[in-house]
């Protein structure tokens, strides 16, 4: 079993505002010195067998069109083995 990890995040231009309000949060609860919070979500694949570039091309194209809106988002695709 293989894992392909894709991690989505605003682009660094995109407001955030959960990020923010999580920000203000953290000072409330004694967390000083933080100075951002950007959210994001993650997406674990888990595969049988071994992992190619063609699967992995495949994924990438998933993550651009399904997991990620690409007008305002990143992604990173990953295996974690």
């Amino acid at each position: 079993m293989v894992r392909i990890v894709v991690d989505v995040k605003l682009k660094p231009e995109i407001l955030d505002p959960q990020g923010r309000a999580v920000l203000g949060a953290l000072g409330r609860l004694g967390l000083e010195g933080v100075a951002d919070v950007r959210q994001g979500k993650q997406f674990i694949l888990t595969l049988d067998g071994d992992v190619d570039d063609a699967i992995l091309a495949q994924v990438d194209k998933i993550a651009e069109s399904l997991l990620s809106n690409p007008v305002i988002e990143d992604y990173t695709v990953r295996v974690d083995r």
